[in-house]
């Protein structure tokens, strides 16, 4: 019995009342600082004000009925949330590894921060990656070096139906919409971008009055929302996207299917906080809701989607018009693959974003199980293009989590024309990877409309940090392309990156992945499993699955449900 009682009497005896013991001190304080006053009057005075406010705060703790955790540890159980407050600083600061990854490893962070600084990048006393880990990358170099005049790498976005190609750096800003991101950044990147000669995308936000400031190169993305270019009940509108495609400044038209970050999902930006320049932009009115539905209303099937492309190119007056996708169900992709040879109608590029991609803030679990990563949707789309003989009419373009010249040079290897980048921009004109970017409360003045904190983000200072970066990761990937011998990225081959699969063997990409052969597709005879899997049951008049054509197991499901 008293074994079976002692934990009672723990709970209820003097060791269990020691949870209470701050909020002993705190009354104690009122009393011992009136004491104190008699020698010291000023420290006294403060200690009899903190003790007052500690002891309010116990009776609050003890009377509420939200937390257990207050009401049974009063005042010290605010600690607990001060250091919950504090932790993704602690842990950025003091605990993080250099090389984790969350979602930017300080390394990473580091990179960006001294090439846009313009500081010298070189690493004393070898990697710090083991080299012998499953799953680590390289690209091979050669025993004959090239040496290439000029890091001003190019390629020409336009298929045989665009009358206006655009010659576009190999690297650029990827969307992000005024309202998500402040005047000032919208500012600073576009500034950049036309001081460095390379293009900078809208995000669905549409073209606002701080992209046109300073004439940079625009990629015009246009969501579900239709924002810039719809008519009052949210419909996509030709006239207004006539209008606004005509601009100098807009280069290219970008259709965004889905975002990496949040691949099916809509969107919200709460009437409160549409300002007049977002409302201006948009095209909606000052206080009003806007909303991005999950999917557009301008096409429904693969073939309207082709036709939507083709009239969007018409209406721009020839300007280079392609989609932004996530890679979802590989027979819906597959789908606007048929279509896209049915019709005769291709995209002038495609870009392709990874699940890793994530500046728009998203639910938990989109952003962590929702959609393809990069390699895979990129593989898949070259795959595609390829074995219908279409991949040398559309340019691929690849998005998210890119940082370095090797991470562009891996998804050139991986079938890559070019490169967009979000969150390396982001670090260049100063985010610190606070995750604060939902809030309006971004310490840097990155993502809020605050003026009090967006002023401290100087367009005149960040803008050169902007080009800065991107020349120095463009002569970075210069100095690799040379080391393999190379003229261009557009060289790299799956056969340049290594990969390490296990303990004894090392692999290339080529050997490591299938491909697709140059018409294996129209000969009906793909060797490539998702093929083989999903290939016969896609049809370009729609976007399910052909039910006769499905794979077994699908049928079943079906048959189940």
């Amino acid at each position: 019995m008293a074994m079976i009682d002692a934990p009672k009497r723990l709970s209820h005896g003097w060791p269990g009342m020691l949870r209470f013991a701050p909020f002993g001190v705190a009354v104690a304080l009122m009393p011992a600082g009136a004491l104190v006053t008699l020698i010291a009057p000023i420290t006294g005075v403060i200690l009899a004000l903190l003790g007052l406010v500690l002891t309010a705060v116990g009776l609050y703790d003890l009377n509420q009925t939200k937390h257990a955790v207050s009401k049974n540890y009063p005042v010290s159980a605010r600690l607990r949330y001060l250091l919950e407050f504090f932790r993704p600083e602690i842990r950025q600061y003091f605990i993080e590894d250099d090389r984790e990854e969350t979602p930017f490893s300080r390394e990473q962070r580091a990179l960006v921060y001294r090439r846009a600084k313009g500081i010298e990048g070189l690493r004393p006393f070898g990697t710090i990656y083991d080299v012998n880990a499953i799953g680590h990358e390289w690209i091979n170099h050669s025993m004959a070096p090239s040496h290439i005049e000029s890091a001003d790498f190019r390629h020409r976005i336009g298929g045989p139906d665009c009358a206006k190609p655009y010659e576009s750096s190999v690297l650029n800003i990827s969307g992000m919409s005024y309202g998500a991101l402040s005047p000032t950044a919208i500012e600073a990147l576009n500034k950049g971008a036309k001081e460095g000669g390379f293009a900078h995308t809208t995000g669905e936000g549409s073209i606002s009055r701080f992209h046109r400031i300073h004439g940079g190169d625009l990629i015009w993305q246009i969501g579900s929302g239709y924002f810039g270019c719809r008519d009052k009940s949210g419909r996509f509108d030709e006239g207004r996207f006539a209008e606004n495609a005509a601009g100098e400044a807009v280069k290219m038209i970008e259709i965004k299917l889905s975002q990496g970050a949040k691949p099916g999902h809509g969107g919200i930006l709460l009437g409160a906080k549409v300002t007049e320049a977002i409302a201006e932009a948009r095209g909606v009115a000052v206080g009003e809701d806007c909303v991005s539905p999950s999917a557009h209303s301008a096409f429904s099937t693969p073939l309207e989607l082709c036709a939507f492309i083709a009239r969007l190119r018409e209406l721009s007056g020839g300007k280079p018009t392609g989609l932004k996708l996530c890679v979802g169900h590989p027979w819906e992709w597959f789908a606007l693959a048929k279509a896209m040879k049915e019709s005769g109608i291709t995209p002038d590029f495609i870009t392709i974003d990874g699940s890793e991609g994530g500046t728009g803030a998203a639910p938990a679990e989109f952003a962590d199980h929702r959609g393809a990563p990069l390699r895979e949707g990129l593989m898949l789309v070259h795959n595609t293009l390829v074995g219908l003989g279409l991949r040398d009419r559309v340019r691929l373009i690849a998005a998210g989590k890119l940082i370095s010249a090797f991470d562009i040079s891996r998804v050139f290897a991986l079938g890559a024309d070019g490169c967009n980048m979000a969150r390396g921009f982001m670090f260049a004109i100063g985010c610190i990877q606070a995750q604060a970017c939902h809030t309006g409360h971004c310490p840097t003045g990155v993502t809020t409309q605050d003026p009090g904190r967006y002023r401290a983000l100087v367009v005149a200072d960040k803008w050169k940090r902007v080009a800065n970066f991107h020349r120095n990761t463009m002569i970075a990937l210069k100095e690799s392309i040379e080391s393999s011998g190379l003229r261009h990225p557009s060289e790299l081959t799956p056969h340049h990156l290594m990969i390490r699969v296990s303990s004894r063997e090392v692999r290339s990409a080529a050997s490591q992945y299938p491909w697709a052969e140059p018409g294996e597709l129209e000969r009906g005879t793909p060797n490539h499993p998702a093929f083989r899997k999903y290939w016969a049951g896609a049809r370009a008049g729609s976007f399910s699955l052909a039910g006769g054509n499905a794979p077994a197991e699908l049928r079943e499901e079906r048959g189940a449900a």
